[in-house]
């Protein structure tokens, strides 16, 4: 007897009880896939693992987002800021207020330019509670992919109603993006990575640094 026989044998012996063929029928499972997960606070929940990834987080009402946009720059140390079309006008102009720099991406900028600008500001799209995930599908307020994997700090703001539990209530959140063929770009903290010797290296896939204004 071959090992394929022999597998396929064993799979028979198992199975020889079961009457009903049709797996559906046999096993009904009632689970329905993008149902929230159960979570004492969901804000609470996704800042206490936004900062385990050692990222920043700070929450504000909406009057003080723009504030806390502006703050949230200082605190990187960013002089410059390279900013999507679509980001709230009132986010822009406190920042070029505080004397900041604001670079447009129109014409869009060549990878050396971006490399140049100290950090991007964008919106978001859905964000996981329970991963800490931010997730971006470059509307707007989010611009190219480029803008947020080239700079080196990311200001980040994450709307309360855009925070769900999990990562299956974030793909059912997000079914209109993937049906539109967006691009994706899921974020959890800063760029890290670790070399054979475990070493921590930051900033190789993208910002170094990512600091959340969450919009209560």
């Amino acid at each position: 007897m071959s090992a394929r026989e022999e597998i396929l044998a064993r799979i028979r012996a198992a199975t020889v009880d079961v009457v009903e063929k049709d797996p559906v029928t046999d096993v009904p499972v009632d689970w329905v896939y993008d149902q929230p997960t159960p979570l004492t606070d969901v804000l609470d929940t996704f800042e206490e693992n936004i900062l385990d990834y050692r990222a920043r987080i700070v929450r504000t009402p909406a009057s003080g987002t723009a504030d806390a946009v502006v703050a949230a720059l200082a605190a990187v140390g960013a002089g410059s800021v390279v900013v999507p079309g679509g980001v709230d006008a009132t986010w822009v102009a406190a920042v070029e207020a505080a004397g900041i720099e604001v670079v447009r991406d129109d014409p869009p900028l060549s990878h050396d330019a971006l490399n140049r600008v100290d950090a991007v500001i964008t919106g978001s799209c859905v964000s996981m509670a329970e991963t800490g995930t931010i997730c971006l599908d470059h509307r707007d307020d989010q611009g190219r992919r480029a803008l947020t994997l080239v700079p080196d700090r990311h200001v980040c703001v994450v709307t309360a109603d855009s925070v769900v539990s999990d990562v299956p209530e974030a793909v059912h959140r997000m079914k209109a993006s993937i049906l539109e063929g967006r691009p994706l770009t899921w974020i959890s903290g800063g760029s890290a990575t670790s070399d054979i010797e475990l070493q921590r290296v930051e900033g190789v896939h993208g910002p170094r640094q990512l600091f959340v204004v969450l919009q209560e």
